[in-house]
Parts: structure tokens; sequence; C-alpha cells
């Protein structure tokens, strides 16, 4: 090799090599990419995937019990969606930060770092839209039976191509479009074919309002994690565990106290007492149920986190809606709700649009292999 090619081998070497872990600092400060072999980066993928699919179909199960067994606060189920955040801390005891960080590591973790004013603006925002979410979610759920509530939330991946597509420039490819047509076509036959009856004891007017709140959610769902996703790569410029549980935990925290704020400017704390009373399966179950949905709610969300920081929000936005059409099988099991023909051909459509929009992620995950396999060969040719 000659001289005038030696500045060019340097750089395709450190183009190509496995970049170093920064010396002092914990697994919680280091990027997942640099430390897991593809095996076990799989394992935790299927893991997180795991927890989210059982954390979301038994919160949603648990949260449509507590209505039917005589409970009526709309925030009280808005809270129990964030009120078990604290389980977050768990993994700052279990790898706390070091003590004795190099000055270099201290230095340019600040400079990096956004300024606490700007923290909190973010942490506020996002939390404020997290509590509506949770709200809306809580109306539709009151009002809409299981299966055609699940259904509609499917919409929140055709949202999420949507928000993607102007916030976080994400391509619109012909697989997202089929995705988001198919998808539509779900929801749009969910809502020729409903018919309150099947919903004992709602009327036509609060079905409706049910619809239009599942619908809202799923846009603001797929909004705020389309906003996590602009945060993380604008703002906070990194996505470390560490930096994913304090999002997690303050946006948690401000949705928390903006349900209590709700619970009690409602007026529904006085009404809690009685619901407790009147709950058909007893107190024990009542608090068992709250507890329980609280706890499942947690564990989806410990999915959610793990996804965004293995690979990103938007996956876990996407993981998450698989979710959804599991959900009426569930519904079909535990509630004895009517699977009609129009539901089981809106859940055929929804996880085939699944399917196209997961074949893009998969094809999105190649391309950083292609640039690899490229630059292995550039680096052969010139080695040679």
């Amino acid at each position: 090799m000659n001289e005038d090619q030696a500045p060019q081998y340097r750089l395709l070497v450190k183009e190509v090599e496995e970049p170093e872990l920064v010396k002092g600092t914990t697994i919680l400060d280091q990027p997942p990419s640099l430390r897991l072999r593809p095996w076990q980066w799989w394992i935790l993928v299927t893991l997180n995937i795991t927890f989210l699919l059982i954390g979301q179909c038994g919160a949603v199960i648990l949260g449509r019990f507590y209505y039917d067994q005589g409970g009526t606060s709309k925030w009280m189920a808005t809270l129990v969606q964030t009120a078990a955040f604290p389980i977050f801390y768990i993994p700052f005891f279990f790898f706390p930060s070091p003590k004795n960080l190099p000055v270099t590591t201290t230095a340019a973790a600040i400079l990096d770092r956004p300024s606490i004013p700007m923290l909190s603006l973010i942490y506020f925002f996002l939390g404020a839209l997290l509590a509506g979410d949770n709200m809306l979610y809580s109306i539709g759920l009151l009002y809409l039976p299981v299966s055609t509530y699940s259904l509609i939330c499917t919409t929140q991946l055709a949202f999420n191509a949507i928000f993607s597509f102007f916030i976080n420039s994400q391509k619109l490819t012909p697989w997202i479009i089929n995705s988001l047509v198919l998808l539509t076509l779900s929801a749009s036959l969910v809502a020729v074919n409903s018919d309150p009856i099947e919903h004992k004891g709602v009327s036509k007017g609060k079905y409706a309002l049910g619809f239009i709140c599942t619908l809202g959610a799923s846009a603001c769902y797929s909004l705020l994690l389309s906003l996590m996703q602009l945060s993380f790569e604008k703002v906070l410029k990194r996505e470390t565990l560490s930096v994913v549980l304090e999002m997690q935990i303050y946006t948690s925290l401000v949705a928390t106290f903006i349900s209590i704020g709700g619970l009690f400017a409602s007026g529904e704390w006085r009404d809690l007492r009685d619901e407790m009373e009147s709950f058909k399966e007893g107190r024990v179950l009542y608090f068992m149920t709250l507890v329980g949905a609280s706890l499942a709610w947690q564990v989806s969300s410990i999915g959610v986190v793990g996804l965004i920081f293995v690979v990103s929000s938007l996956f876990a936005n996407v993981i998450s809606t698989l979710a959804l059409p599991l959900v009426p099988v569930a519904a079909v099991l535990f509630y004895r709700e009517t699977m009609n023909g129009a539901k089981v051909v809106a859940m055929l459509l929804a996880i085939w649009g699944f399917a196209w929009y997961l074949y893009q992620h998969y094809l999105d995950g190649n391309v950083p292999r292609v640039k690899e396999m490229s630059s292995n060969e550039v680096f052969d040719e010139s080695s040679s």
C-alpha cells in the first residue's frame, strides 16, 4: 500500500471497527448496540415484546372488568394507567451511577445535557399529552366493547406513519401506504357496522363519543411517541437507558398529578367509597382490579421503554399495535362478546396492515447492514 492510500485505510478502519465503551459509565449510560451481540439483542427485543403484549392485553381486560363490575370513575381509570410509575426507579438501584467519573466524560455529559427549564418544559408538555391520551382511552373503553375498542386502536399505526412523516422525516413508501389503506379500511368497517345494542346500557350518542375518543386517543399516542423520538434526537441527543427511564418517569409523574387533580376537581373522589361498596365482586377484588390494572399498564410500559432503548420509539408504537388485534380474542373468551363477520374481517385487515408496516421496518433494518457490507468491500479493495 502506498502513502496516498494510508489516510483512506485509516478512515475505513474507523468506520467498520466496533466503537469502544466509555470508561466510567454504567450500563444505563451506554447505547445497547455497543454491548449486545445479535442473539442477545433478539432475546432482549423478544422479552420486551412479550412484556408489552401481556401487559397491554391484561390492562385492557382489567379496565373493562372495572367498568362492568360497577366502576364509574373515568379519572380513576385514567390514574391507574400511570400511578405505578415508581417501578421504573428499580433499574437505578441495580445500576447506580459511578461516583468517580472521568473529567472528560463528566464535562461532555454536562455540555450535551439540555438546561433544566428546557427539560421541565418537555416533560410537562409530554406528561400533559399523556394524561389527555389516557383520559380519552378511558372514555373509549367505558362506552365501547373491548373488541370494538381494540380494533379502533389499531389506527394508531396509521397515525404513526403520518406523524413520523411530518415530525421524524420518515418516508411514505408503498408498503407504508398499503398499511395506511388497510388500517383505514379496518377502522371504517368497524364504524359502519357498529351496533350499540351489543354493549347494553350505552346510547348511540355515547357509543359515538366512545368511538371518537378512542380514535383521538390513538392519534395522541402516536403523536406522543413521535415527539418523544424527536426529543431524543434533537434535544436530549442520546437514547441511553437512563435517558429513556427519566423520560418515562417524569412524564408519568406529570400525568399522574394531572389525573389526581382531575379526580378531585371533577368531584369523582366523593363517589369512590360508594363505588367500592357497590362493586359487584366486593372490596378485595375492587382493590385488586385497580392494582392489577396499574401493574399491567406498567408491565406494558416496561416493554415500550425496552423497545425504545433497543430499537426506537417508532418501532415500539408498531409493536404495541400488534397486541390490539389479540385483545378481541381475549374479549370473546373472558366477556363472551360477539365476534361478527365484520369484526373478523376488520381484525384480519388490521393484522395485514401491521404485516406491511413491519415489513417496511425489516427493510429499513437491512439498510445499515448493506452499508456495512459495502464498507467492508471497499476496505478489502483498498488493502489488496
